[in-house]
């Protein structure tokens, strides 16, 4: 039987929480699955640092990308099935590219990328390219299926439905970790009718769309997404762990260029230090190798890394205050100054972190980001874009929400065996309230 066809002798299932049962028949998803670099994906959390908020946010990348395929297999095998618009031999393309979809991420991928300018789009391409066990499975089909592949996951490829079922304003991608992470931790705000959706969904010539009688389905998951991103992806304590896991990352890239001798030589950062970082060194990083570092770090010599790390690791978090950047920036000026004035570096202890999202957008050419808006087919065979029929959704499409935190370390400002009067103007100015010590 021809590898792209073929099928397990048995079909294999892994027990999930949120779908109940992943099914996988195909012999290319089973060999994907047991490539290194997808097991690579056990060793990364989902959320970063949000156990540190909610206590049950554990689960992996791993535990997602087989919830976005197995979305996108339901898809593919039922709902789309013998579907005029559906092209049967984009099905393996769209399992593969759900699948894989997010394999490049790093370790905390987001403060690693920002510190280091890294990409994870650009390192999944590169392992589904590169001389990888995965780019060898994807290889059995057919000399360009990595690059098809690549193509749908990195939005380039000219098969513009496929890329719809894994990357748009409501896609399988987006449907897997709202109900994944609300299961996890604990929240209600993430669920929604994704069996509504499923059923109201079919291909169109370029995207997917929804029957008009399914809007209501459709609006109740905008706004679990609207609501999961204000209540637990910015949550202002999984922020501040955020703060101070870049800062550590800064403070040690900064002691690398300054010649520092750590106790616990970084052999793992070198090529992100100096901004060499290859294939094979950043398939090695996970989770594990951080936290082992942070450990480690702890008892260097240098004050700055071991008390970051000492936080990060027993959860001592800053503590935050609103701020105003536009109106504020005078008084974070003056704080910065008092903040040196008593001893506190404020490159890594006074730190402003911003929080944006747009909820829900229509097409608007020319634009950074262009969303493509989700479409709703109506009773004559009309296609109209989903705020137009929705109030619900025009009243938050195209408003973008910023929120902004000034983060510091609250222990440290309400000791008073060193600065004392200095640490009191900082308090007021911070407007904390002085009865709490």
């Amino acid at each position: 039987m021809a590898y792209p066809v073929e099928k397990l002798r048995e079909e294999k299932v892994f027990k999930d929480p949120v779908h109940r049962y992943i099914h996988v028949r195909d012999r290319i998803i089973w060999d994907l699955i047991g490539t290194k670099e997808f097991q690579r994906l056990r060793r990364i959390k989902q959320l970063g640092t949000t156990y540190l908020t909610f206590h049950g946010a554990e689960h992996s990348r791993f535990n997602h990308s087989l919830g976005v395929y197995e979305i996108t297999r339901r898809i593919a095998d039922d709902v789309f099935h013998e579907r005029p618009e559906w092209n049967e031999d984009d099905r393996l393309l769209s399992l593969c590219a759900a699948l894989l979809h997010d394999l490049g991420h790093g370790p905390f991928s987001h403060s690693f990328e920002k510190v280091f300018d890294l990409d994870h789009e650009y390192f999944t391409r590169a392992i589904i390219l590169g001389e990888t066990e995965v780019n060898k499975v994807l290889l059995t089909v057919s000399n360009d299926f990595p690059i098809k592949v690549a193509e749908v996951i990195a939005k380039t490829s000219k098969n513009k439905l496929v890329v719809s079922l894994i990357s748009s304003q409501i896609d399988a991608d987006r449907m897997d970790y709202l109900q994944r992470d609300a299961y996890f931790t604990g929240v209600s705000y993430g669920h929604f009718d994704m069996e509504r959706i499923l059923r109201v969904m079919q291909p169109g010539e370029d995207q997917v769309v929804f029957r008009k009688s399914g809007m209501h389905a459709v609006e109740d998951y905008i706004m679990s997404r609207y609501q999961m991103y204000w209540q637990v992806y910015f949550h202002p304590v999984t922020r501040s762990a955020e703060v101070i896991l870049t800062k550590i990352l800064h403070r040690a890239k900064d002691l690398q260029k300054q010649g520092y001798c750590f106790k616990s030589d970084p052999h793992h950062f070198h090529s992100m230090f100096n901004g060499a970082i290859t294939l094979e060194d950043y398939i090695k990083l996970d989770e594990a190798i951080v936290l082992y570092y942070f450990q480690m770090w702890q008892e260097e010599e240098d004050p700055i890394l071991r008390d970051l790390c000492r936080r990060f690791m027993n959860r001592n978090l800053f503590k935050y205050a609103e701020f105003d950047p536009a109106k504020e920036y005078k008084k974070l000026a003056q704080l910065s100054i008092l903040f040196q004035k008593a001893g506190i570096d404020p490159e890594y202890y006074l730190v402003v972190d911003s929080s944006s999202d747009l909820p829900y957008d229509f097409y608007r050419p020319g634009e950074e980001e262009e969303r493509l808006p989700i479409h709703l087919l109506m009773k004559n065979g009309e296609i109209r874009e989903l705020s137009r029929e929705s109030e619900i959704v025009d009243a938050i499409s195209g408003k973008r929400r910023t929120d902004h935190k000034l983060y510091y370390p609250a222990d440290v400002l309400k000791d008073n065996s060193t600065a004392k009067e200095i640490k009191e103007e900082i308090r007021k100015l911070l407007e904390i309230d002085e009865s709490r010590y």
